[in-house]
């Protein structure tokens, strides 16, 4: 994790998927604002009052959240500036965490389903919700041991992505550690849908 004093206001802090695992956060999590993600955020502000004496008590903050291909998350956080009289006013930090419309294709995000009619059910509800059935062309259907497995790559607009993950998780359950259990799936599972599984559900399905 580096950190770097871009003004007397502004930061730069960049982190990478290592920096996530030694906190037991993966990809998922840290772009769906989990309780973990939060925390890592207080836990930084934190290290960089220590390091290059950024001090956010009795600020506002914003905070832009921006993945890069390379798997290193940048982190720009700003202190917004009150009024004198506000600044009289002892109150806690407030973080406005803003993530900027990136690719999310760092890495695989795999969602497991009981079986096949749930993937129809769920594809069923992104058709019904015109702003989601957009959200990506790159995804597969697998089946391994009786679980359907579905993997997604390259969500096009984060803003979507938020309510879209909420809404899946009605349907399926996120695996953890998805690269690696995508090996698997390769080496081990059997390829159901190739490409655009969502779309050849919708059409074919819905």
């Amino acid at each position: 994790m580096r950190f770097e004093k871009l003004t007397e206001d502004k930061i730069r802090i960049v982190l990478n998927m290592e920096d996530l695992k030694a906190r037991n956060i993966d990809f998922h999590s840290f772009m769906a604002e989990s309780i973990e993600t939060q925390e890592l955020f207080i836990n930084m502000l934190d290290e960089a009052e220590r390091k290059v004496g950024f001090v956010t008590k009795n600020y506002k903050l914003m905070i832009e959240a921006l993945a890069i291909n390379e798997g290193d998350f940048i982190l720009t956080i700003t202190r917004l500036l009150n009024s004198e009289k506000e600044n009289l006013k002892p109150h806690k930090t407030k973080l406005n965490v803003k993530r900027k419309s990136v690719r999310l294709d760092l890495e695989p995000l795999i969602y497991s389903f009981s079986s096949f009619d749930d993937f129809i059910s769920f594809s069923e509800f992104i058709n019904s919700t015109e702003k989601f059935n957009n959200i990506s062309k790159k995804n597969t259907l697998y089946l391994l041991d009786f679980e359907y497995y579905w993997s997604l790559k390259t969500v096009k607009n984060l803003s979507n992505a938020k309510g879209f993950f909420s809404v899946i998780n009605e349907y399926g359950t996120y695996v953890k550690n998805s690269p690696l259990f995508e090996r698997k799936l390769l080496e081990y599972g059997e390829t159901i849908i190739q490409k655009d599984a969502l779309g050849t559900a919708i059409k074919y399905f819905a």
